[in-house]
């Protein structure tokens, strides 16, 4: 696989092209975590947290992703962290692609750790593909990434593995307790998923740390210059 070449998002032409990359990118992404989910072996951190929610007030798995992206999305505003437009859809369009996914029963849940464990893989390589040519738009990470990141920022001396781990266990925690699904697969997910994503990145030659991310204010200034709007 070749590393996708994009143009940067100087104007509004590649903002929208960029924007309609990262959206498709994330709907696939949501099919992945739709995967891990299915494979009904315990879901990851944040889904078991947003499958716990679904259960206690009785709304679908998607409604409950989105309150607590944009939640962690207001966090992220509050810690002045670096905002770009792709992660208010990230908020949105994953959790509601699970809920059209689960609507069409396209995929019905494992019976098995041994049909569960190969589909938890699949769609955390799906997830893994999906956030390279999501992160590639340079629109933004997701709200959860920028937040461990400030979290890791106002840690000191902690590394962002451990300040990983304790946010992930505190998730898992709240998640369960509120009857979200845990087991094996939550294991897989909250070790596994970093591997894979570096796995996946160094397929295609792409650096995350590399990429400039263009803030909201930046690209909707940019989008509402008429004079920007063209494809070069």
């Amino acid at each position: 696989m070749q590393k996708i070449k994009r143009k940067e998002n100087r104007t509004g032409g590649v903002i929208l092209l960029n924007i309609l990359i990262a959206s498709i990118s994330l709907f696939i992404n949501g099919f992945g975590v739709y995967l891990t989910i299915q494979a009904d072996i315990g879901a990851g951190p944040w889904d078991v947290l947003s499958l716990g929610m679904a259960r206690t007030f009785g709304i679908l798995y998607g409604t409950a992703s989105v309150w607590v992206s944009y939640s962690i999305l207001g966090i992220d505003i509050a810690l002045k962290e670096p905002i770009g437009i792709a992660m208010f859809i990230d908020a949105f369009v994953v959790g509601k692609s699970v809920d059209l996914f689960n609507r069409i029963a396209l995929i019905p849940k494992c019976d098995s750790l041994k049909t569960g464990i190969p589909v938890m893989i699949l769609g955390l390589f799906i997830m893994a593909y999906t956030q390279y040519t999501y992160m590639s738009a340079s629109l933004g990470c997701g709200p959860r990434d920028t937040l461990l990141v400030a979290l890791t920022k106002r840690a000191g001396k902690i590394p962002i593995g451990a300040v990983s781990v304790l946010m992930l266990s505190v998730v898992t925690f709240i998640g369960w307790r509120l009857g979200g699904p845990v087991g094996i697969g939550t294991i897989i997910c909250a070790f596994g998923a970093g591997p894979i994503m570096q796995l996946a990145f160094r397929t295609v030659g792409f650096n995350a740390t590399q990429v400039h991310h263009q803030h909201v204010g930046e690209s909707l200034k940019t989008l509402m210059d008429k004079h920007t709007l063209h494809w070069v």
